[in-house]
């Protein structure tokens, strides 16, 4: 209950929001000067808008893509620590079934989806967090191999070397991309889930939060 007499419940601890912010904070940073990274040796036939990226230049852009790739290194492990010790991920992101997924992402599409209680995650929520949390591993390590080959010589073997990390490292980057797209979308549709990630708190309503 809060001070004012108005019952709240508490659905982000601490630790979750702030590793949340600087998680978005680092995603932005690494995204922005990886694209420019990217434009010095594309993969493909395009390259990202100059106004879109960050660094100015290719030395410029590796300097702010390494900082921001320990600031989500770092915050990662004690995300994911917190996560397993706590029991946060089993409480949050457990149990999850294929058919539990296909049933709630198919009534997201359709805007049928119940948002009334914001403290318990849908089955489909709980799979792009999964799948997040897995792109971004898949970042970190791919990105070891790019910028150590030879140390990561084992690591990248199994991703099909130094070009096929390259393009592990890009594909994971549009996952995330694409994921951090519909979370803002969804924060738009329900907007009451934002001052949340703040104050960790949401108001009860009618015995539903």
């Amino acid at each position: 209950m809060h001070p004012s007499g108005t019952p709240y419940r508490k659905i982000h601890p601490l630790v979750v929001r702030i590793t949340h912010w600087v998680n978005a904070f680092a995603i932005l940073i690494m995204v922005a000067s990886g694209w420019r990274i990217y434009n010095a040796s594309p993969l493909f036939g395009f390259r990202f808008p100059s106004e879109w990226t960050l660094g100015g230049w290719l030395a410029g852009a590796l300097q702010w893509h390494f900082a921001a790739m320990w600031l989500l290194a770092i915050n990662g492990v004690i995300y994911l620590s917190y996560g397993i010790v706590s029991g946060h991920f089993r409480r949050k992101l457990l149990p999850l079934s294929p058919a539990a997924v296909w049933r709630d992402a198919r009534d997201a599409l359709r805007g049928r989806l119940a948002h009334a209680d914001l403290s318990v995650y849908n089955a489909a929520q709980r799979a792009a967090y999964l799948v997040a949390i897995a792109l971004l591993v898949l970042l970190v390590l791919s990105g070891l191999v790019i910028w150590k080959p030879v140390q990561f010589h084992a690591l990248g073997m199994l991703m099909g070397d130094y070009e096929g990390a390259r393009y592990l490292h890009f594909f994971a980057m549009a996952g995330v991309v694409f994921f951090v797209l519909v979370h803002v979308l969804m924060v738009v549709l329900v907007p009451r889930t934002f001052p949340s990630m703040f104050t960790g708190r949401v108001k009860i309503s009618g015995g539903r939060s």
